[in-house]
């Protein structure tokens, strides 16, 4: 059966570009920066992945001023970030739907990301853990942008890659494509979600 949503939400990273390493590369100069020890690539993507930084930086029982640092430089590692080539040809596909962006990036970084590769043109608007007070899994930046689109959730796709994505996404109500990730859709790559909808 088809999707008919009246909005589609983008996780960001892991969706529309790749900045895994970008994030890696940042937290390991905050962490070494405040002689705490690095972490490897691999515990990374196993328990930090896809959190929001606060949460992670709480969960490692760091100081407040860990993840702060983490953000100001992170605009350092922005050249690690590639853009999918999949993702300006979908967007432009898409053009029919009003669309945005909830990430779990705070602010600066995402727009910065978005002008990079200029597809900030593409969404509506952008909505970030700045702008709730608990980011994903908590489903309230899912609510919050549902409410802005004045559309009720469950005549909203939402588009992620990590199981918190999906928690979000599915404790808001929303139809859940899951990129590589299980779902009520799970797909390899953005393009798929062209053959998804009406």
């Amino acid at each position: 059966m088809k999707l008919k949503p009246k909005a589609i939400l983008f996780d960001m990273d892991g969706v529309l570009v790749d900045s895994l390493d970008s994030w890696w590369f940042s937290l390991n100069s905050a962490l070494e920066t405040f002689n705490h020890e690095k972490i490897s690539r691999e515990e990374f993507i196993k328990k930090y992945w896809g959190h929001d930084l606060y949460d992670n930086i709480k969960k490692m029982n760091l100081p407040l001023e860990v993840a702060r640092f983490c953000n100001n430089i992170y605009g350092d590692n922005i050249e690690r970030i590639k853009i999918y080539k999949e993702t300006k040809p979908t967007l432009e596909k898409l053009n029919k739907y009003k669309k945005a962006i909830i990430t779990n990036t705070p602010n600066d970084c995402a727009v910065q990301i978005l002008k990079q590769f200029n597809i900030e043109k593409f969404f509506d608007f952008i909505m970030t853990s700045d702008d709730v007070t608990m980011g994903k899994p908590n489903p309230e930046i899912v609510l919050k942008a549902c409410k802005r689109f004045k559309v009720e959730p469950k005549d909203i796709v939402l588009v992620g890659d990590t199981d918190n994505d999906v928690i979000a996404g599915k404790t808001a109500g929303c139809k859940v494509v899951g990129i590589n990730v299980y779902a009520d859709y799970t797909i390899k790559n953005i393009s798929e979600l062209i053959f998804l909808l009406e």
